[in-house]
């Protein structure tokens, strides 16, 4: 069994546009070939607010213009041995989203159906879904 590190605070930007929720199918590390929001480690001492703007400009070239929280889950990752807490946050951005990390992502799309998210779905932003949030009719 591999030790669990962490926990680790993370973020996700959950991007709304035009009733469209921003998704992206994730390469590389953990959740490989999963969807989830833009997102990343909080890094020590990093608002986490902060974070979640560098983040989603760094993955996908948006630029946050508001920022508010969501709410928070505690996600463990048994087969890589990681705990993370991730903050989620309801954002607003302009510009289009292009593929910047793509050792990160295979692609960004806009998903038109927020009631139902495709799967398999990356960990943290499941288990958003599983606490009943749902994003706002935009």
């Amino acid at each position: 069994m591999t030790e669990t590190r962490g926990p680790f605070v993370g973020v996700s930007a959950v991007v709304i546009r035009n009733g469209a929720v921003l998704l992206g199918r994730r390469r590389g590390a953990h959740g490989d070939g999963t969807w989830a929001f833009p997102g990343g480690k909080v890094a020590p001492g990093e608002d986490p607010r902060l974070t979640v703007a560098r983040e989603l400009e760094e993955e996908t070239g948006l630029r946050a213009t508001q920022i508010s929280q969501i709410a928070w889950t505690s996600d463990i990752f048994p087969t890589d041995g990681l705990h993370y807490v991730t903050l989620h946050h309801l954002v607003e951005a302009t510009g289009e989203p292009q593929v910047r990390e793509p050792d990160k992502a295979h692609e960004w799309l806009w998903w038109r159906d927020p009631d139902r998210l495709p799967t398999p779905m990356f960990g943290p932003a499941e288990a958003l879904w599983a606490t009943g949030w749902r994003p706002p009719k935009i």
